[in-house]
C-alpha cells in the first residue's frame, strides 16, 4: 500500500512483489518424560505430546452530494454500531495435534530408561558406562537409576515431523524470477493455503464456483470457507469501512460504477471490495503484487461472485495475464479505475486506450503510482482527473508511519528468526515509511543509521536520534540494510559486493527496483532457498547474503500488516471512488487532485470510537475567534501535521 504497502513500479520487471515465508516445522507440545523407579522398574516409560492453545501545489477538491450523503451520520445520530463479532476461526490442524500425538514407546523404538532384562550373570552388579549405578532386583530384573540416564529420547514422530522441513535447492536457474518455493503453501500470514504438491497453474484448471460461474482465476476455489472466515475476522477490525457499508447502501451512491482495480488482495482489500458492492459498484480484481495474495481470500471473494484474478507466486506473464484477464472483457467496459502503483492504468493506455473515453477517473495509492500520474499530466497525456491518495494524511501519517513501524519486525522476524538488540541497520530513507522502520528497530535495541537526500527529513532524523551516513560509509559494518525511498538503485551491486557476510538486504518502499537484484543473477553467484522468500546470494569466496523476497516489499509479502490502519486507507479509498464518480461534469479537469482536508478528517472520526475516544468540541466564541467552522476542517490544506 503505498510507499510502505504498495506494489512494484513499471510494469513486468519493475514491480513490487509478494513475499510469503515458509517457517519451519515447529512442534507445539509439551513432553512429558516419566521415569520409573526401581520399585516401578517392569513398567514402560510413556512419552506424550500435549496440545497447547495458542512536489507542486496539488488542485483541491471539492465534494459531490453522494460524498457529503455518504458522510452524513445515520437519521438516528450517535456513533455506528460495530459489527457482530464474527465466529472464530478454529485452529488449522497441523501435525503433532490430535490423539495421533499420544505416542507409545514401541512405535519410536524409545530406549527404556527402567528396565532391561539380564542376559548373563555379570551384569547383576556392574556401573553403567555413563555414570549410573545399575541395580538388580531379586527377579532378576536389571534397573537404572533416574539420575543417570542420558540416553536421547527419539518420538515415533519426529523423524516424519522433521523430514518436512526444506532442503537446499542449490545452484537455481537464474533465468527464473521466482523460484519453486514462491507457491508453496506455508505461509507467513498464517495463510490457509492448500499444502498439496500440485503444481498445475491456476490458469490451466477448469474451477467453478457453487453458482456456476467461471469468470475468475484462484489457486483453489475450495479454500472459500477459510477465506471467509479471514474476512469476517478483518471486518471487525475496519470499523469505518463497515459504518460507510452500513449508512450508505441504501442511497447505493456507486450504482452503475464499473471499476476495476489492481491492488494487495488480503482479507482487508476483500472488506473493501464487498463494500464497494453493497453501494452498488461492480467489480473486476487483479493483484497487484505476485506475493501478497491469500489464496483462501481470493477464492472467498470468486466464490462470492467476484471475478477475481490473482495466486500467490504468479510469474512475470501470469501478473499481466490476469490485469488484462480483468480488462479484456467481453459486455464490460470499466469506468473507474482503482490502482496501487500504476499497473493497471500503465496496462489501459498500453493496450485499451481508448477505453479512456467511458472511465471517469483514476484512484491511486502508491507512491510509485501517484509519481506516474504526474508524469502523464506533466506530458499532456492524463486523460481523465485522478486522485492522489498516498498523500492524504490519512494515509501518509498511518497506513505508512505507523503500519511500517509495527510490521516491519514482523516481516524480518517470520523470515530470519533473527534479534535486533545490537544489531547495526541502515535504513535508507526517512520518510514516513522510514521513519516507522527506524523507530521500531531503535526500541528494540538496534544500532540504527539513515541515509536521506533531503536536508529536511535528513534534519528529522538526527533530531530523532539517528547518525546521518552515506551509504558506503556503513556498508561494510551493518547486519541489515533496508530501503525505503521509492527510488531505483539504492543499493548497487558495488554495495552488495562489500556487504559482510550473512548481511540482511530487504525493502520497504513501493518498488522493487530500490535494490538491484538483476545484478546478482549472475553465472559466479549461487543462490539457495533458504525458506519461502527468504535466498542466500552466494559469492566464490563463500560469502553470502540473505535476500528477502527478492527485494520486493517485506511486509505484505512475508508477514502481514494491522488491519486497523488498512481501514483508515480504503476507507478513503472508497470515498475517493464515491467524490469521482458522482462528481457533476467539468468539476475535475485532466489532473492529479489531493483529497479535501474535510474528507481525511471524517475519515479519522470514523475510527475513534473504538478507542472510546472523546472530541473536544469548540464553542461558537472559540470557532468565531479562530475563524473556523465548528465542524470543520479544523487546519489549512498547507498544514503538516
Amino acid at each position: 500500500m503505498g510507499e510502505g504497502r504498495g506494489r512494484e513500479a513499471g510494469g513486468g520487471a519493475e514491480r513490487e512483489p509478494e513475499l510469503e515465508s515458509e517457517p519451519a516445522v515447529a512442534v507445539e507440545a509439551v513432553m512429558s518424560v516419566q521415569v520409573v523407579s526401581a520399585a516401578a522398574a517392569a513398567k514402560v516409560p510413556e512419552v506424550e505430546l500435549k496440545d497447547l492453545s495458542p512536489s507542486e501545489a496539488e488542485p483541491q477538491l471539492g465534494l459531490s452530494t453522494a460524498a457529503v450523503s455518504a458522510m452524513a451520520p445515520p437519521a438516528g445520530g450517535g456513533d455506528p454500531e460495530a459489527p457482530a463479532p464474527a465466529a472464530e476461526r478454529p485452529p488449522a490442524p497441523g501435525p503433532g495435534s490430535g490423539p495421533a500425538a499420544a505416542l507409545s514407546p514401541a512405535a519410536g523404538k524409545v530406549p527404556q530408561a527402567s528396565a532391561m532384562k539380564r542376559s548373563d550373570p555379570h551384569h547383576q552388579h556392574q556401573r553403567h558406562r555413563d555414570g549410573g549405578e545399575a541395580l538388580v532386583s531379586p527377579d532378576g530384573t536389571v534397573t537404572e537409576a533416574p539420575r543417570t540416564v542420558k540416553k536421547q529420547i527419539q518420538f515415533a514422530d519426529q523423524k516424519q515431523e522433521f523430514n518436512k522441513r526444506p532442503t537446499k535447492i542449490g545452484r537455481r536457474s537464474l533465468s527464473r524470477s521466482i523460484s519453486q518455493s514462491s507457491t508453496d503453501s506455508y505461509s507467513s500470514a498464517a495463510s490457509y493455503t492448500d499444502s498439496s504438491d500440485d503444481e498445475t497453474s491456476p490458469r490451466d484448471k477448469q474451477q467453478k464456483n457453487s453458482k456456476g460461474s467461471s469468470d475468475f482465476c484462484v489457486k483453489n476455489i475450495k479454500q472459500a470457507e477459510f477465506g471467509r472466515r479471514e474476512i469476517e475476522i478483518a471486518e471487525q477490525e475496519m470499523p469505518a469501512l463497515m459504518a460507510l457499508r452500513k449508512r450508505a447502501q441504501g442511497e447505493k451512491p456507486l450504482a452503475g460504477a464499473k471499476i476495476v482495480g489492481c491492488t494487495h488482495i488480503t482479507a482487508q482489500t476483500a472488506v473493501l471490495m464487498e463494500t464497494l458492492g453493497a453501494l452498488g459498484a461492480q467489480c473486476r480484481w487483479a493483484a497487484c503484487n505476485i506475493y501478497s495474495t491469500l489464496n483462501e481470500v481470493a477464492a472467498a471473494l470468486a466464490e462470492s461472485g467476484f471475478p477475481v484474478f490473482a495466486w500467490k507466486g504468479e510469474s512475470e506473464d501470469d501478473f499481466w495475464w490476469c490485469i488484462d484477464r480483468c480488462v479484456n472483457v467481453e459486455g464490460w467496459q470499466p469506468n473507474m479505475i482503482l490502482d496501487d502503483g500504476g499497473d493497471l492504468t500503465h496496462w489501459i493506455y498500453k493496450k485499451y486506450p481508448n477505453m479512456f473515453k467511458k472511465i471517469k477517473g483514476i484512484v491511486e495509492e502508491s507512491v510509485t503510482g501517484v509519481h506516474r500520474l504526474y508524469q502523464l499530466s506533466k506530458a499532456g497525456k492524463l486523460c481523465v482527473p485522478a486522485m492522489n491518495v498516498n498523500d492524504s494524511v490519512t494515509k501518509q501519517k498511518f497506513d505508512n508511519l505507523y503500519c511500517c513501524r509495527e510490521s516491519i519486525l514482523d516481516g524480518l522476524k517470520r523470515t530470519t528468526d533473527m534479534m535486533f538488540g545490537g544489531k547495526q541497520v541502515v535504513v535508507c530513507g526517512y520518510g514516513e515509511v522510514g521513519k516507522g522502520c527506524c523507530a521500531a528497530l531503535k526500541a528494540m535495541g538496534s544500532i540504527v543509521y539513515v541515509t536521506e537526500i533531503d536536508p529536511i527529513c535528513a534534519l528529522q532524523a538526527c533530531m530523532d536520534g539517528f547518525r546521518l551516513v552515506k551509504l558506503n560509509e556503513v556498508i561494510r559494518q551493518v547486519d541489515i540494510v533496508i530501503t525505503c525511498t521509492g527510488n531505483k538503485n539504492v543499493v548497487t551491486r558495488e554495495h552488495l559486493d562489500r556487504m559482510k557476510n550473512s548481511c540482511i538486504v530487504c525493502n520497504m518502499g513501493h518498488s522493487n527496483t530500490e535494490i538491484d537484484v538483476a545484478s546478482l543473477r549472475t553465472p559466479e553467484l549461487t543462490w539457495e532457498r533458504v525458506r519461502s522468500q527468504v535466498d542466500h546470494v552466494i559469492w566464490p569466496d563463500g560469502k553470502r547474503i540473505v535476500l528477502l523476497a527478492e527485494g520486493r516489499l517485506l511486509n505484505l509479502s512475508c508477514s502481514t500488516v494491522p488491519t486497523f490502519v488498512l481501514s483508515i486507507t480504503a476507507t478513503t479509498q472508497a470515498l475517493a471512488l464515491i467524490e469521482l464518480y458522482n462528481a457533476p461534469e467539468g468539476r475535475y479537469k485532466q489532473d492529479v487532485y489531493l483529497l479535501p482536508k474535510k474528507m481525511d478528517e471524517y475519515v479519522a472520526s470514523l475510527h475513534l470510537p473504538t478507542f472510546d475516544a472523546h472530541l473536544t468540541e469548540l464553542t461558537d466564541e472559540q470557532a468565531k475567534y479562530l475563524g473556523l467552522n465548528k465542524n470543520g476542517p479544523f487546519k489549512p490544506n498547507y498544514y503538516r501535521y
